[in-house]
C-alpha cells in the first residue's frame, strides 16, 4: 500500500526564536545577521530530531540556483519561510520538492500595483470579481512563492506567467508552468497569517491524493 503522504510543518512567531531586538545592534545587517543565524539553528534542530543525525549548517548543499538540500538524505525534503512575525519549516520524507511560503494578513503592501505587475491575467480577473479581496490576494501571493520555491528556480520566472488556479473559494489545487513543470498546493490559516505548501507532481490529477499536513505550533 502507497504510504499516506505527509508533511511536518513547524511553526514560531520570531520573537520566540529572536531574544536580541533591533536595537539591540548597531546596524540593520549585524540584525539581519543575526536573525539568519537563529533561523538557521532553528531549520538545524528539527532536521536533526526528524532524522536522528546532528545536522549542521555545514551538512546543507545548494542547488545552482540557492534551493537548500541535504546531499546526504535525499529522501528528506525541508524548505522554510519567513514573514516580519512569523517562522515556518516544513519537512516531508514522503514528497519532493516541497515549497512554503507565509505571509502576515497584517502586512501593508500596494494591492492592486502588485497583483496588475504579478498576476496572471485569469487571477487578476479573478480578484477583481471577488471585489479586490485581501485574502485572495494573499492565496495567489503566497501560491506563486511556494510553487516557485518548491521548483527550485525562485522567481527566475515572470511571476504573471503562472496561473495558480487559486480561486477564493478553495483551499487546495494544482498549476502548470512549461518551464517548471505541475505542482501541487494546499494553504494553511493560521490566527494572523497564512500560509501556503507546494509540492511536485507528475501532471494534473483529478484524484490527487493530498498529504496530511501535521502544524506544530511551537
Amino acid at each position: 500500500m502507497q504510504k499516506q503522504p505527509l508533511i511536518t510543518l513547524h511553526i514560531y512567531s520570531l520573537a520566540q526564536l529572536l531574544t536580541q531586538l533591533k536595537a539591540d545592534f548597531s546596524n540593520l545587517r549585524r540584525f539581519n545577521d543575526y536573525k539568519k543565524d537563529r533561523i538557521y539553528q532553528c531549520r538545524d534542530q528539527h532536521l536533526t530530531e526528524q532524522l536522528d543525525v546532528k545536522i549542521s549548517s555545514q551538512d546543507i548543499a545548494y542547488t545552482a540556483y540557492g534551493k537548500p538540500y541535504l546531499a546526504q538524505y535525499p529522501d528528506l525534503a525541508f524548505n522554510h519561510s519567513h514573514s516580519q512575525q512569523h517562522y515556518a519549516l516544513a519537512i516531508s520524507e514522503t514528497l519532493q520538492d516541497i515549497g512554503v511560503d507565509i505571509e502576515d494578513l497584517s502586512r501593508q503592501v500596494r494591492f492592486d500595483a502588485l497583483a496588475k505587475h504579478a498576476f496572471h491575467p485569469n487571477e487578476l480577473a479573478h480578484w477583481y470579481d471577488r471585489d479586490q479581496d485581501k485574502n485572495y490576494w494573499f492565496k495567489v501571493w503566497t501560491t506563486k512563492e511556494a510553487v516557485l520555491k518548491a521548483s527550485g528556480l525562485g522567481i527566475r520566472i515572470n511571476l504573471n506567467g503562472l496561473d495558480t488556479q487559486c480561486f477564493a473559494f478553495t483551499d487546495q489545487g494544482q498549476c502548470y508552468h512549461p518551464q517548471i513543470g505541475y505542482f501541487a498546493f494546499q494553504h494553511v490559516y493560521l490566527a494572523h497569517a497564512l500560509l501556503t505548501l507546494a509540492w511536485r507532481i507528475t501532471t494534473f490529477d483529478p484524484m490527487l491524493q493530498y498529504p496530511d499536513i501535521a502544524v506544530i505550533q511551537h
